[in-house]
């Protein structure tokens, strides 16, 4: 089987490609990333392995991705790449709409054309967020079948790519899967993201900037479990399947702030006081949703799947993997 990996060298498509590559010999891997700040090829460790390959292109470049899916010939398709910094979005949306929208229209049409009809064996899976479905309250969850309604520049364009992957399959037949997750963290996370940011700050003794009062909820789901999902769905799922990755692992960011400082004092034998001491609140950003919560029960039932990494391990992998690379 060969498999077209977009964004594979950010967070998340690098740690799909570094646990699927090596295991899958007799399948072909190919990388589609545009590097930019967030994508970082040290991060795909893969060696020279003979089924995995790299090209360097911009996923809305039609004339680009057009030659690539013709020369590769791909059976499936996962759309990991997005811009997805929304902070970034508020101050720059056309961006997210060039890469997030256009790329996923660009990468729909490449599949369409090269599949040509024959659908039999092939998926394009759109990996998406539960920034989509907007904010909740205190109590709730989201289900794949509530309501779209982002609040965000960048929860906009992840929603704008999903309805246009859920309109090829309904006009052309193309075969899809949609699947909606939680907050990741894990090795090799970008910096701009909160946990990156709180231990390059605590092991710099900077200030740790918090929204608000800190008190937005997220829940975390550790970035190998994530991917252990998507390949489940993309051969196990329905087409035209969509389904909700989550952990049940709910943290106020002022909570999770100080877990990550507990971990890293923990591994560094570093007075926790002292670490908290850097924790500043700064005004709250628009928009800032409250609470995400998705009942993925879904994916349980039908896939059998469930998150295997507790939060106390993936956090104590994750503190662990940024002190390696910070002594290295």
């Amino acid at each position: 089987m060969r498999y077209l990996v977009t964004g594979g060298s950010g967070f998340i498509g690098s740690n799909f490609l570094n646990q699927f590559v090596p295991i899958n010999p007799q399948d072909q891997f190919l990388n589609v990333d545009l590097l930019t700040y967030a994508g970082n090829n040290q991060f795909v460790q893969v060696g020279d392995r003979a089924n995995y390959q790299f090209i360097q292109a911009d996923i809305a470049d039609a004339t680009v991705i057009s030659a690539v899916f013709t020369d590769f010939q791909p059976d499936v398709v996962v759309n990991f790449a997005a811009e997805s910094h929304v902070d970034q979005s508020i101050t720059n949306p056309d961006k997210f709409v060039h890469s997030n929208v256009r790329g996923t229209v660009t990468l729909l049409d490449a599949a369409r054309t090269v599949w040509d009809g024959q659908f039999e064996g092939k998926r394009f899976h759109q990996v998406s967020t539960d920034e989509v479905f907007g904010t909740l309250g205190e109590t709730g969850t989201f289900t794949e079948t509530s309501p779209y309604r982002p609040r965000s520049p960048y929860s906009a364009s992840k929603a704008a790519a999903d309805h246009f992957v859920q309109a090829y399959h309904a006009t052309y037949g193309l075969p899809i899967s949609i699947t909606h997750c939680t907050n990741n963290y894990g090795p090799n996370q970008n910096d701009e993201k909160l946990i990156p940011t709180v231990i390059k700050r605590a092991l710099n003794h900077d200030p740790i900037p918090i929204y608000g009062s800190g008190q937005n909820v997220r829940d975390w789901l550790y970035v190998g479990d994530h991917n252990q999902a998507i390949w489940r769905v993309i051969h196990r799922g329905q087409v035209g399947g969509v389904y909700n990755i989550g952990a049940t692992c709910e943290k106020s960011n002022l909570n999770l702030v100080r877990s990550v400082l507990a971990e890293l004092a923990r591994q560094t034998n570093t007075n926790l006081t002292d670490l908290e001491n850097l924790m500043t609140f700064v005004p709250d950003r628009p928009g800032h949703d409250f609470r995400y919560s998705l009942n993925w029960a879904k994916i349980r039932r039908e896939l059998h799947w469930m998150p295997q990494v507790s939060y106390t391990e993936g956090m104590r992998k994750t503190v662990a993997a940024y002190l390696s690379q910070k002594s290295n």
